[in-house]
């Protein structure tokens, strides 16, 4: 039989096959229950090739750290997967137990490709290199949510420029953000 390498972090019911589920508390189908601020996490180094973070790493204390265990518990060339809401997003003010939020620019400090890792590279030793950002917007939530408007994604560099420029501006445009990362 082989071993499960995929991670599925602060699972909650979203039970995924194929993935380790993991969460902070024993529900029905979690495999691995830990509070993540407790370091170090469980798990060895270089033990997964993929770990999926959705709406989890807004609850935990201190980022950097964080980050430190999900590069030590990757495989080399391992992929993250992230989401998490955006800095004035309604999604980071609604929940009362989030502790931050992010900015399109956050996970640069990580990608060795991007100024703000080379001009502050002793914020962290996490190196990952950006496979992709995205923009997720949902018109008009959580106050006059329309059926058939659903989540629209933004991918394309220019459209996130104009998106991200316009969601620093006015609160509620962009509500998460969703970031894949690969280990260097």
């Amino acid at each position: 039989m082989t071993e499960i390498d995929k991670l599925n972090l602060g699972a909650g019911k979203d039970i995924r096959h194929g993935y380790i589920n993991h969460d902070i508390v024993e529900i029905n189908g979690i495999d691995e229950v830990h509070d993540l601020n407790n370091l170090p996490w469980p798990w060895p180094d270089n033990r997964f090739s993929e770990i999926e973070a959705q709406d989890v790493l807004e609850h935990l204390d201190d980022f950097f750290p964080i980050m430190e265990e999900i590069h030590r518990i990757l495989k080399p060339q391992g992929v993250v997967k992230i989401k998490v809401p955006y800095w004035n997003s309604a999604y980071f003010h609604i929940d009362p137990t989030h502790k931050q939020s992010f900015h399109e620019m956050t996970f640069h400090f990580m990608d060795p490709n991007k100024k703000l890792c080379q001009t502050r590279n002793y914020y962290t030793k996490a190196r990952f290199h950006i496979l992709e950002e995205t923009y997720v917007l949902i018109p008009f939530l959580p106050y006059l949510p329309l059926p058939f408007l659903g989540k629209v994604k933004i991918r394309n560099k220019i459209l996130k420029r104009i998106i991200g420029l316009i969601g620093n501006f006015f609160s509620n445009v962009i509500l998460d953000l969703e970031v894949t990362l690969k280990k260097v």
